[in-house]
């Protein structure tokens, strides 16, 4: 697989529509939050509820889900490690919301029975059971359990949108 580094013949090119008018017409600053954790840790459940707490603000989001990612732009890649690293090369280098829930949470949901594959060894280079997840060395926000009890969707978003306060990405 070729990258754009090697290319000689590539060339950015200049939108007349510059980020300033953009930031303007939307009253909003952009950014990137990027879930990173285990299957079943709660990245698609955390950026649904996140879409919806910033919609009700009155901002406009976009949720770029991993699997629906491999439906369209990264269709043409499996789950080895090197298709993993094209997967995360091509969907951006963005700041990273960690959902650091415990393995054997992850194992009990469960919900496309992905680990139950691995496990029966219909799944290989599974990422947690026998190909090692990487847990984001920088990342901006940490989400776990506390006590045992995983926070609700709404409370993982708020968390999220209050970094994004904080940082001003959501003022204009």
């Amino acid at each position: 697989m070729a990258t754009l580094s090697n290319s000689t013949n590539i060339f950015w090119q200049d939108c007349q529509v510059g980020r300033l008018e953009r930031q303007k017409l939307l009253n909003q600053k952009g950014c990137v939050v990027w879930i990173t954790g285990l299957s079943g840790s709660g990245k698609s459940t955390l950026a649904c509820s996140l879409s919806r707490e910033l919609h009700s603000k009155g901002k406009l989001s976009y949720v770029l889900d991993g699997d629906n990612l491999r439906h369209g732009l990264n269709k043409d890649l499996g789950f080895k490690a090197e298709d993993r690293a094209e997967n995360i090369r091509r969907t951006g280098k963005l700041a990273p919301v960690f959902m650091n829930m415990p393995l054997e949470l992850c194992e009990a949901r469960d919900p496309k029975g992905l680990y139950k594959l691995a496990r029966a060894g219909k799944i290989k280079g599974f990422t947690g059971i026998d190909d090692p997840y990487e847990p984001p060395i920088n990342c901006e926000i940490e989400i776990k359990q506390e006590n045992g009890d995983c926070p609700t969707p709404t409370l993982m978003a708020g968390q999220v949108v209050t970094y994004l306060e904080n940082k001003g990405f959501l003022e204009s």
